[in-house]
């Protein structure tokens, strides 16, 4: 008898062992933390995880399966969630994207998905929508079989996940060369601007309190950076805006940078310009994506530079980026 209750109290005991969890664990470890807390969001759920002194975190977060944003307060990377899993996360914020490491229970969707980030995020360059068609799609050929390699060595990700990547790889070439022809016709429809008065922004909110027009700023050439605080491509452009405005500090050229953040990242905004010595004049657009000036420059993609002469007519609608000798050369021409 006593062995018969032994072994049903053992059966017992695996059979509860072996309960799905009703949550996932997230923790981890952040080197060089750029605040003390992690988001863990998507549209419709959030969750803020707490980062200790030393960079380590863990938490507990029920979620429904999918994909999921995950913000430091400068910087985002993506994750697959799903109840169940056991995940830790380590990164270096000084090579962020290149540091994203997964381990642990459910860690090989969310690798496959730091992987993918980096192959797209070397060849999809400034230049790539700039090439002539034969080149341009001789690019997208290459992207596509560094993606199929990838997902081929990706077999055990989520099933969902996996099968969402092979249909959108079926479909990846199609898709880029319509976007390709749409930003050529975007392209078209912004050198019309060219010579004509800018679209005008009124009454942003300024950094330094005040508010601020684009008619507040004629007389001088105006250099517009719009950004926000999570997109990593504006970010790498900071240190070489901060030397072009080092450089132009007493000519006659104004330089704005104005945030299209969301209304929930207004405190990050203003703590990146502290934490950044962020210079120019720093706006924060009235509406983010959906502004009136942003809407009139076509603006689907960040960061985007425009260039406005003293009298407001638009010089270049989609103007070279600070990283780029072209503007050096750009305002040299205009003898800035």
């Amino acid at each position: 008898m006593k062995k018969t209750l032994l072994v049903a109290l053992s059966i017992a005991l695996v059979a509860c062992n072996n309960t799905p969890k009703d949550y996932a664990t997230l923790s981890g470890k952040i080197t060089n933390k750029n605040s003390d807390s992690l988001m863990v969001r998507t549209q419709a759920y959030s969750k803020t995880i707490k980062v200790n002194e030393d960079g380590t975190f863990k938490d507990t977060l029920k979620v429904t399966a999918g994909i999921y944003n995950i913000f430091d307060g400068k910087e985002m990377t993506n994750m697959f969630l799903k109840n169940g899993f056991d995940i830790s996360l380590t990164l270096d914020t000084n090579e962020f994207d290149e540091t994203v490491k997964y381990s642990g229970t459910g860690a090989e969707t969310s690798n496959y998905i730091a992987q993918k980030a980096l192959i797209n995020e070397s060849m999809f360059t400034p230049d790539l929508f700039k090439l002539e068609e034969a080149a341009f799609k001789t690019k997208v050929e290459g992207l596509k079989g560094a993606l199929a390699e990838l997902l081929e060595n990706n077999k055990s990700i989520d099933s969902s996940i996996y099968a969402a990547e092979k249909t959108q790889l079926d479909k990846i070439s199609d898709e880029l060369l319509t976007f390709y022809n749409q930003q050529k016709n975007k392209a078209n429809k912004l050198a019309d601007l060219v010579g004509k008065p800018s679209p005008e922004f009124v009454n942003y909110e300024n950094f330094n309190g005040s508010k601020t027009s684009l008619t507040d700023l004629k007389g001088k050439y105006v250099y517009i950076d719009v950004w926000a605080t999570w997109c990593g491509p504006c970010k790498r452009e900071i240190p070489f805006l901060k030397k072009v405005e080092k450089q132009f500090h007493d000519k006659n050229i104004e330089f704005v940078s104005i945030s299209i953040d969301n209304n929930r990242d207004h405190k990050a905004w203003k703590k990146m310009i502290t934490d950044e010595a962020l210079g120019g004049t720093q706006l924060f657009a009235d509406n983010n994506w959906k502004s009136e000036f942003v809407q009139s420059y076509n603006i689907q993609g960040i960061p985007r530079f425009i260039l406005i002469d003293p009298d407001g007519n638009v010089v270049n609608a989609d103007a070279p980026r600070p990283s780029s000798p072209e503007l050096i050369e750009l305002f040299s021409s205009l003898n800035i």
